[in-house]
Parts: structure tokens; sequence; C-alpha cells
């Protein structure tokens, strides 16, 4: 979905608010400012299904948006267990927004499990729709429930809006020919209807959506589409629902352009079809499946028309290794993993950074160690990238703040790669690789020039005069060697993991050639061009609070609440964590105080401590999901206090 919007604006992610109003006849309808909204079931319900369909209608009427999915690792967790809740959280606004909020405003529980695993996040007053039909005594016993938390007086705090999604989903549908099993499939359409039918969402995306999905089951698609109209006609009916809400369009929270709502895996790999564009080389990736990175592999076998050529290897050292591959024969070669595929990887990122090519080494991070947590987020792979390698082996590596960031964090990856020979990590996380935002489609001049020049002949004189390609004669400014194809005429060279000799790649075992090698790689990395870390400091505050990756929306929100309760406090994001932006350590020295919060145990503050000796303090969170802003901005306040 795209939509236009004008010039932008600031404001505070603050609490909801709104006005009545209404005619006499008719519901009354209330301006909000921003709604969260958590859908949560099975994961067989088909939860993401519907939190996708209202996050695609949301950004199409063109507020600003931003979302969570949360879902087990199973394929088919166990049905009706608190396990095997799945849930998507979205958070739209008339303005400005940065996360998918701390606590919802409406919960949809499909069932016990979704009800129980979720309502300790909801504040008093939250609406809640329930399915009565799935509250049946054995469903409730399974997750603990000795009485129904719908008759118990347990919510009486909330708005409880009792609903038999089940039985109105198969009365809508008895006109169609299909089992009471395959009508009760359609009660998420029921749901997104009347969810639709309560924020004003547009509805014919959604049946378009609907119609393309189940182009070859037209009986399938009529019986969903009608189930949504059946949510959005009981929205309109019912006298449990005597208001519906309105929020209007994030009109002034972006510059003028054309925007879609985007994930990060999407933007990232959009991101690398431009880069190949820019760069006028093929795109090769060379993968194995593994969550949360898969979708860009999908995504990318899409897109043949762009040259872009998708190897899906046995396993992730076949991945690798055909990019390796890829990237010697003259393509920007990428391979995408996560942590533990990065362990298996390991070798052949060293045998890249040996031969100076250029490769993308994509990590959507996620729980660890070992096979961890699939499903959920973690920041814990940066000191695998920097250092998870045997020997000197340096690498550039490169973070994405948001889902729309990671287009542009894709093209700063690949500038970095082809202008200095070198692989380099892109490390994203489960969190924006999943989540969405809104996203400026930008104009084709507004993208690099990443062009490079290959070899075409001889780089050296002989002292008898004869001309000669030396592979590992570098450019001056950048340290890169020649970027050779193979079969090219008069450029044959060496290649393999054993150390080479300066200058003409031949095998060496020189101690001093070795450090050599190891000193100009090491300088090469060193002296990579990355802009200065930009800092946001109105009040010239005395603490600083330093991100990196995904924690910008939560941060840069904390910040917002605390300067709008009076409080100073300034803020840096970093982008490129190797080589660090060379400002850094002058920034640093400015202030009394430096916070870093990390979805680890303290690994950006490790870094910081051991090149600026500054002591810059840890907040850690390691439990699968996002910070939450509120949660930031008390331990910033107590840091700015304390």
């Amino acid at each position: 979905m795209t939509s236009q919007v004008s010039s932008p604006t600031e404001q505070a992610d603050g609490a909801v608010l709104g006005e009545q109003r209404g005619a006499a006849g008719t519901k009354d309808v209330r301006r909000l400012e921003r709604v969260i909204i958590r859908f949560a079931g099975d994961s067989g319900d088909g939860m993401q299904l519907t939190g996708d369909r209202f996050t695609s209608e949301t950004a199409s009427f063109g507020n600003d948006l931003s979302t969570l999915p949360n879902f087990p690792a199973e394929i088919r967790a166990p049905a009706g267990t608190l396990p095997g809740v799945s849930s998507f959280q979205l958070h739209f606004a008339d303005h400005d927004i940065l996360t998918p909020g701390d606590a919802p405003n409406v919960l949809v529980a499909m069932n016990p499990a979704a009800l129980k695993a979720n309502i300790g996040d909801l504040p008093r007053g939250a609406e809640i729709i329930v399915n009565t039909d799935e509250f049946t005594k054995r469903a409730m016993q399974k997750v603990g429930y000795a009485a129904s938390p719908l008759e118990d007086g347990s919510l009486d705090g909330y708005q409880l809006h009792p609903v038999p999604l089940t039985t109105l989903t198969v009365e809508a549908l008895k006109e169609f020919d299909l089992s009471r099993k395959e009508a009760e499939r359609s009660k998420n359409m029921f749901a997104l209807g009347l969810l639709s039918w309560m924020y004003h969402r547009p509805t014919d995306g959604t049946e378009k959506f609907l119609r393309t999905k189940f182009a070859k089951k037209p009986d399938i698609a009529a019986a969903n589409i009608a189930a949504f109209r059946a949510g959005w006609n009981f929205g309109e009916t019912t006298e449990d629902f005597a208001v519906s809400y309105e929020v209007a369009p994030a009109a002034q929270a972006f510059p003028v352009g054309t925007y879609r709502n985007i994930s990060g895996n999407l933007a990232l790999a959009y991101g690398l079809v431009a880069a190949s564009r820019q760069a006028d080389l093929p795109l090769y990736l060379g993968s194995y499946p593994i969550t949360p990175a898969s979708d860009i592999l999908h995504e990318l076998s899409k897109h043949k028309n762009f040259g872009v050529r998708t190897f899906q290897a046995e396993d992730e050292i076949a991945g690798i290794g055909a990019a390796l591959g890829a990237a010697f024969g003259g393509a920007l070669a990428v391979t995408t993993t996560s942590g533990p595929g990065v362990a298996l990887k390991s070798e052949t990122i060293g045998l890249a950074v040996s031969l100076e090519l250029p490769l993308l080494v994509v990590d959507i991070q996620r729980g660890g160690p070992s096979t961890g947590l699939p499903t959920k987020t973690e920041q814990a792979d940066l000191l695998q990238a920097m250092y998870g390698r045997n020997g000197e082996a340096p690498v550039p590596v490169v973070a994405p703040r948001t889902p729309a960031d990671c287009f542009d964090a894709a093209l700063e990856a690949a500038r970095i790669a082809l202008a200095y020979r070198t692989p380099v990590f892109l490390l994203s996380d489960g969190y924006l690789a999943n989540g969405s935002e809104p996203w400026r489609i930008p104009e084709l001049d507004e993208l690099p020039d990443l062009r490079v020049r290959f070899a075409t002949g001889p780089n050296h004189t002989l002292a008898d005069g004869t001309e000669v390609f030396w592979p590992y004669k570098r450019d001056a400014r950048t340290l890169a060697r020649p970027w050779a194809i193979p079969g090219t005429p008069g450029l044959e060279h060496r290649i393999g993991g054993i150390e080479k000799q300066d200058g003409t790649g031949n095998i060496s075992y020189d101690p001093a050639n070795h450090d050599f090698m190891v000193r100009t790689r090491q300088a090469k990395v060193d002296g990579i061009d990355v802009p200065d870390i930009e800092v946001d400091d109105p009040d010239r505050a005395r603490t600083l609070v330093l991100g990196w990756g995904s924690t910008y929306g939560p941060i840069t929100a904390a910040v917002r609440r605390l300067r709008t309760a009076g409080e100073a406090i300034a803020q840096a994001h970093l982008r490129h964590l190797n080589p660090f932006p060379k400002n850094l350590g002058t920034v640093l020295e400015r202030y009394d105080k430096v916070v870093i919060p990390e979805m680890n145990l303290g690994q950006l503050a490790t870094l910081v401590r051991a090149k600026y000796l500054v002591d810059a303090h840890s907040y850690n969170q390691v439990n699968g999901m996002p910070f939450k802003a509120e949660q930031l901005a008390t331990a910033l306040k107590e840091a700015i206090d304390g």
C-alpha cells in the first residue's frame, strides 16, 4: 500500500486522548491520537495474517505505525497452551511514533490461553474482546483457570466484550458448502472485520487480498470475505459496541513522498537489489533457510528479472562458499543467516578476509546460545561479528535501526564491501526483521553510485620493464586490492587461505610479510570512511544514552518522555560498529555519564570501555522481547539522578 503525506512534525509518544461526537440514532465516534491493538490466539488461528491485514489497511489510510509480531518457534505449537500463543501488536497514530507500544489498549483474545498469556500487559480500563466459544471447561483448565475469568470478576477493571466469534462465523457462512471445521477457520476474518469497523479501517484492500490469495479456491475466498463483512456488520449493529474510533492520518509526520508499509526483511531485500543495480553487478545470494532470515531468500528469489540469482544450499557452509565463489566471479555476493549460521560460516568469512573480496554477511540476530529462541529477538551477536574468527580477521559491521532503515543499511554495507574489498557484517535482528513501519520510497537520484572498476590489465612494472598483474597491489586511499574477473587474459592469480605475499599474492611464510599483511588488513578496516555520529542534545545534558541497532525506537521514545517531563538527556545512535565513527571518542568525553541499553549483557559497552576508557553504564535485557519505552525512561531517569 502506498500513500502521499506532507511535511513532518515532532510529537511526543504520549497518552491516548480523544473527544466524543455523535448524532441522534447513530453510534458515537471518538477521535484518538494513537491506539495499540494486540491480536492473540493459537498459532493456527491466523493472528499474524490478521495483524498483517490490519496493518496494511492502516498504512494505506496514512497513519504512522509500528508492529511487533510474536509467535512460537514450532510450526504448529500445542493448541490451547500458553507456549502455543501467537500474537501481533500494532501501534498506529496520527503523529510520528517509534515503537509498537508498551501496553495494548485493545486485546483480541481467541481463547483462554491467549487471554492468560497477555492479560498482564494490559492497563486497567483496556478493552478486551474474547471469543467466548473457546472458553470451555477443558480449555480453561489447560491453562490453569479454576473458574471462568469471564464470570469470576477478575476482569472487572477492563472493558470486556464477550463475543461468540466462532458461532457467529459459522452462522455467517451457513450458505457456503463448508464443514463446520472449515467455516471456523474464518473466525480471524470475522475478528478483523469487527476491528476494522471499530477503527474505521478501509476494507477494499483486504477483500482484494483475499480474492488474490484464494484465486484458485473462489469458494474459500468468498467465505472469508463473507466472514470479514459479517464482523464489520456485527460491530455496526450490536449494542455491545456503542463507540467506534477514528485515528486521523499522520499528515504532518513525514516528508512529502510516496510511502508503503514495509518489514525489515523486505526492506533489506529491496536494499540488496537496489545496491546491485547501483553497482551494475548481478546479485548472488547463497543461503540456507534459518529463522528469522529466511524471508530474505524468499523475497530475492522473486526478482530474477533484476539479475538476482538465489541458491538454497544444503547447509550454511555451502551457502557462504557459493557466495564467496560468486564474489570471486564478479557478483555482488550475499549470504543470509542468523547467529547459529554465523558460527558455521566463520572459516569462510576468514577466507574472504584473506582473499579480500566483497561479501555481505547478513545476520538476522535471534536469542541464543545454540538453537536458543528462533522466533525471539536479541542483539547478542555483536562480539561474534567482531571477533568470531581465528587469527586477526577484522570485518566491518553495520547495523540498521528501524525496519525501513534496513534498506539504507544494505546500501551502506554494499558500499563498504565494494569500495574496500572486504566482507561486511550487517546486523539486523528478529524485531526489525518481522516488524514493519511506513517507508518513503526513494527517488533513483537519491541512491548512491556503487559502480566499481574491475582490473583490466597489468598494474605493476618489474625492474626489467616487464608489465605484470599484482593481485595485492593496493589503492593508496582505500588499501583495497584490485578485483580481477576470472578468465581475463593476463590477470591469472592465486587464491586460497594461506598467507599471501604483499603485492604478488604468492604464498608466503615470511614472518615480516605476515606481520605487514595482518596490519594492512586491519588498517584497511580502520580507515573506512564512515560518517561522524550525530548527537541529539538540545539542552546541553550531562547524561548521554548511546544505542545501536533496533534499540533506536525504544530509546528515542524514552528520551522524548523524559524531555517532555523537563529532563535534560542527550542521545546518539551507532550505525557503524566497526570501525566506530572517528568523532565517537570526543563525543563520549563531553558527558559525565554514558548509558548503553542493549538486548545482550553489555557487548557494545565492553567495546566502548576497552577502546575509549569510558566508564559506560550498561542497561541490559535478554528476554527475547524489545525494550519498552517506559522501562527505559525509568532506567534513564535513575541514571540522570544517580
